[in-house]
């Protein structure tokens, strides 16, 4: 089994900075993880407002977490509000930010392999910006849609 590697993920924290860039969105926070949840990789763009990166962390914590796009969380927040509420608590201190741009990192076989975190402009921006980073290192992104 291949891992995320440190490349990979840098080639998907990049890609997704300049998807953003090519956007004319606000300044991103962008994190990765891996499946076992280690930090690989993190970028924080000049003039983010504060917090932003604590943000991406939380979104990417919690898809890696229940397995799920933080897109499919953020729906699932608006019918079962005391159960992520709970899943939050538990999540470890990055914990869980159930709007989109939290998105699994898959490889073409379909083997998690781990998920990113963004946030700085709208959550569908932000979550955008992620599938095009994943795009760009030949994975393929769940959003949760």
């Amino acid at each position: 089994m291949i891992d995320l590697t440190l490349d990979a993920a840098r080639t998907i924290v990049l890609a997704t900075l300049e998807a953003a860039r090519a956007r004319g969105l606000q300044p991103l926070a962008v994190v990765v993880y891996d499946a076992r949840g280690s930090l690989k990789c993190v970028q924080v763009e000049d003039g983010t407002s504060l917090r932003r990166a604590e943000v991406a962390l939380g979104k990417a914590n919690g898809a890696l977490a229940l397995g799920l796009g933080s897109r499919a969380l953020h729906k699932r927040a608006e019918v079962q509000a005391y159960f992520l509420t709970a899943v939050g608590q538990v999540a470890g201190p990055a914990g869980l930010v159930p709007v989109p741009g939290g998105v699994l990192i898959r490889a073409r076989d379909g083997r998690l392999l781990g998920a990113i975190g963004v946030s700085g402009d709208t959550s569908d921006n932000d979550e955008a910006c992620a599938v095009a980073g994943i795009a760009a290192a030949d994975l393929v992104p769940e959003t949760g849609a």
